[in-house]
């Protein structure tokens, strides 16, 4: 079974809400005005780092923004072993091709969390011995603690947009730090109390819209 299919209490019950954000387009006033100039010029400007970076719905542009579903923002995405950020609710990585569960270096992972191939095969080194379990840490809460010092950081506010289908969740992971993953000054977003948007991940609910 996929995490990200799983069904949250938190997602449940912010079903028809999110059903009704997802038809707004603006996340932040300005962002709805600027957005709408900004999908002519980059209709022809999408960036593919990765094979995984041309998903529809979730696309690296040009001139550091980022968008899905016609919504477009400028902070960037958090770290993790891919391009996009996908993640389950329990903010640890996914494949975003297929949301599978992968593991910090983008394995694929069975339930024990060891890397297997396509198949569903265990993965082996040179002389056929099975490789051991490697770890699979939230992208936000762990990796981002990790990787740039921020013991606070933490998911928290979230906004919703209809992506082929279902209602797909962008996730502010937040901190007190004064600057964002971009390098520049960090925006208030949805974060709660002294904290503001430090990167952004992604959680496709499973909710039909």
């Amino acid at each position: 079974m996929q995490p990200d299919r799983e069904k949250h209490p938190l997602d449940a019950v912010g079903g028809r809400v999110a059903r009704r954000l997802a038809n707004s387009t603006t996340r932040r006033s300005f962002i709805g005005t600027v957005g709408a100039a900004l999908l002519a010029l980059a209709t022809k400007s999408q960036v593919t780092e990765r094979a995984d970076a041309a998903i529809p719905g979730t696309e690296p542009i040009k001139g550091n923004w980022f968008g899905f579903c016609g919504h477009y923002w400028t902070t960037g995405s958090c770290r993790g072993p891919y391009r996009l950020p996908r993640v389950d609710r329990l903010g640890k990585p996914l494949r975003p091709s297929d949301g599978r569960p992968v593991d910090d270096r983008g394995r694929l992972i069975n339930d024990l969390g060891q890397p297997i191939d396509a198949a569903g095969n265990r993965l082996t080194d040179s002389v056929g011995t099975p490789l051991p379990a490697g770890p699979r840490t939230r992208i936000c809460q762990d990796g981002v603690k990790a990787r740039y010092n921020l013991n606070d950081a933490v998911l928290q506010g979230s906004w919703y947009r209809c992506c082929n289908g279902q209602i797909r969740k962008l996730w502010d992971c937040c901190s007190v730090s004064s600057r964002r993953i971009n390098g520049d000054a960090s925006v208030k977003g949805y974060c709660y109390g002294k904290r503001k948007v430090f990167c952004v991940v992604y959680y496709d609910t499973g909710v039909p819209c």
